[in-house]
């Protein structure tokens, strides 16, 4: 009998879609506790600040913490493994969280305002959740592995916000009740990380291959390009975010209400997510990043065209699938542009870059809302023709990138 050549089987994605399950429900319930915090967060604060121009500041120093987090969270993953990490961000979630509330019992604004800074260092670690989606993927996975990850932000979308409604009114101090709850969701949450089948990045043998600098990443056009678009889409999304609750209020309409329209924020924020890894399979990272910018200044215009409750509803579901687009595309482009050695330096850089980013949106949004017009409405109004020259400078950057000749 003759014997066939043994064949070379693909690789399977078995594990990697183990861990997305897990990174999945992390996303889904221990996510949650960001929707909260954005949600109350600049109110709380405006009941707190001692200007209502720094109501929103609150909100930004969630995002410091996370920048400031980013670099030493990506090291000690590099070096223990991505549990590590995890764990420590929920420690620092409810760290946060027990401190605003402390801050809230006392009336303190500066001690709320460190509760926000160690909050960021849980969002610093969710945001490598979907980089950890991929460590364990294939190339035609790892796509789909970012997106469904994302997609998680589906449960919290929901789960945040009804906590909000049902958390904010339940102790005799305003939004105390919530971040009681914060605190429960890291509890039950943190557990979920002992299911992760994720190896430790192998220690490097003398004299092996450590890759590119920072700075000779950065110059990597693709990489430039993918940072920039992530940055722009996920800076110009907070930026609006933050004064949603704000202006929803100011235009007088109820806390619940905020809390609904974030709902239906974070909901568009995740729910393309299903499909986005398919999209950019099928067209291209290129044009589903361009897609998702184009969908960021739609999103700007229905704001700017009036202040019913139509209208933000409208402008932050579009807000909320512009940046699925633009930052799940960034994400995807810039995880196939780093060898692994790189991986530690690469994802660390590329989130500082995009928090800091993200930190200056969210303290020009409070200015931008309560200082700029005098009337929410106006205030509103310049919150969102802020995001047209960034929209020009991520779109032609990425003009840039597809015109670009291939041999360079």
């Amino acid at each position: 009998m003759t014997m066939s050549a043994p064949q070379t089987a693909p690789r399977s994605d078995a594990r990697a879609k183990r861990n997305v399950t897990v990174l999945v429900a992390a996303q889904a319930f221990l996510g949650a506790q960001l929707p909260i915090n954005f949600t109350i967060g600049g109110l709380a604060g405006q009941s707190l600040a001692p200007n209502p121009c720094l109501a929103t500041l609150p909100i930004s120093m969630i995002v410091i913490g996370s920048m400031l987090a980013a670099t030493p969270i990506s090291a000690l993953m590099q070096r223990l493994g991505r549990r590590a990490g995890f764990m420590l961000g929920s420690v620092g979630g409810m760290a946060g969280a027990a401190i605003s509330s402390y801050a809230l019992y006392v009336a303190s604004f500066e001690l709320f305002l460190l509760g926000a800074l160690f909050t960021g260092m849980y969002m610093s670690a969710q945001n490598f959740y979907r980089f950890a989606a991929t460590d364990t993927a294939s190339d035609d996975f790892r796509p789909k592995a970012i997106s469904y990850v994302m997609a998680g932000g589906l449960a919290s979308a929901i789960i945040g916000p009804q906590l909000v409604k049902a958390t904010t009114g339940a102790l005799v101090v305003p939004f105390l009740g919530s971040y009681l709850a914060v605190i429960a969701l890291n509890l039950v949450g943190m557990w979920l990380f002992l299911l992760l089948d994720i190896p430790k990045p192998p220690v490097p043998d003398h004299g092996a291959p450590h890759g590119r600098t920072r700075r000779q990443l950065l110059a990597t056009p693709r990489i430039a390009v993918a940072v920039i678009c992530a940055t722009v889409s996920y800076a110009l999304m907070n930026l609006v975010m933050t004064s949603t609750p704000l202006a929803v209020v100011g235009c007088g309409f109820h806390t619940g209400d905020a809390a609904n329209i974030v709902t239906a924020h974070v909901l568009a924020m995740y729910v393309p997510s299903f499909f986005t890894g398919f999209l950019i399979t099928r067209f291209g990272v290129e044009r589903i990043i361009a897609t998702g910018l184009v969908i960021l200044a739609g999103a700007g215009l229905v704001a700017m065209s009036g202040v019913n409750l139509m209208h933000f509803y409208g402008a932050l579901v579009l807000l909320g699938i512009g940046w699925n687009f633009g930052f799940i595309g960034a994400t995807s482009m810039l995880a196939g542009a780093h060898r692994p050695e790189e991986r530690g330096r690469m994802q660390g850089l590329n989130d500082v870059i995009v928090f800091g980013g993200v930190t200056f949106a969210s303290l020009a949004s409070g200015g931008l809302m309560n200082c700029s017009g005098g009337t929410p409405q106006a205030g509103w109004e310049m919150v969102n023709i802020a995001m047209a020259p960034f929209l020009v400078l991520a779109g032609g950057a990425l003009i840039w990138l597809v015109l670009r000749p291939k041999e360079a």
